[in-house]
C-alpha cells in the first residue's frame, strides 16, 4: 500500500465510524487525508469501494481478535469467553459507535450492493467461526446456540451506544455465560 492509500483509509476509517458513511463526503476525505482527488480515485475508483475497504479493515481486526482468543491451549469456552470479553471491552471504550457492520446495514439496506454484501459476509465468516468453536462442546447443535451468540452480540453492539455500556457488556457477559452453561446440560 502506498502511504497516500494508507491516509485515504485511515482517514475514511475515523470518519466513516464516527460520523457515518453517507454523512461523510469524498471532498471532506480528500481534505482530511490532504491528497488529490485524482490521488483518491486511483486508489478507490468510487466510494462504494473505499467503503468496502474500509469494512474489510473493521473484518481483518474483528478477525485478528478471534484468532487471538483462539490460539494456545484454550477449551472453546474459553475462546468464546476471550471473544465476549473482547466485544465488551469494545462497547464499553469512550469511541464506540455501534457495530460498523450494523451501521453499513443500515445505511446500505440494498442486498446487492457491494457495501451489504460485504456486511454479510463478514457476518456469515463471524457466525460460521463461533459454530465451528461451538462443535467443540458438547451442545448437541451448534447452529442454534452460535446464532444465540451472534444475537446477543448484535444486540449489545446496538444497545451500548444508546446508554451506559457498562451493564450491556456486563448483560452480555452473562448473556454468554449462560448460553455456554446451558449447551453444557
Amino acid at each position: 500500500m502506498s502511504e497516500a492509500r494508507d491516509r485515504l483509509l485511515g482517514t475514511a476509517i475515523g470518519l466513516f465510524y464516527a460520523e457515518g458513511l453517507h454523512a461523510v463526503g469524498i471532498d471532506r476525505i480528500i481534505a482530511t487525508a490532504q491528497v488529490t482527488r485524482a490521488t483518491l480515485y486511483r486508489h478507490f475508483p468510487s466510494k462504494d469501494d473505499l467503503v468496502v475497504a474500509y469494512l474489510t479493515q473493521v473484518d481483518e481486526a474483528m478477525r485478528a481478535k478471534v484468532a487471538a482468543a483462539r490460539t494456545g491451549n484454550a477449551s472453546a469456552a474459553d475462546a468464546l469467553r476471550a471473544i465476549a470479553r473482547s466485544i465488551a471491552d469494545d462497547l464499553q471504550n469512550a469511541t464506540f459507535r455501534g457495530c460498523a457492520f450494523l451501521n453499513a446495514a443500515a445505511e446500505y439496506p440494498a442486498p446487492d450492493h457491494p457495501v451489504h454484501r460485504a456486511v454479510l459476509a463478514h457476518r456469515q465468516w463471524f457466525l460460521d467461526t463461533i459454530t465451528d468453536i461451538l462443535t467443540d462442546l458438547p451442545a448437541a447443535d451448534p447452529t442454534p446456540a452460535a446464532r444465540h451468540f451472534v444475537m446477543l452480540r448484535d444486540g449489545a453492539m446496538a444497545a451500548g451506544c444508546l446508554t451506559d455500556p457498562t451493564p450491556i457488556a456486563d448483560t452480555f457477559l452473562q448473556g454468554i455465560d449462560d448460553l455456554l452453561a446451558s449447551s453444557a446440560r
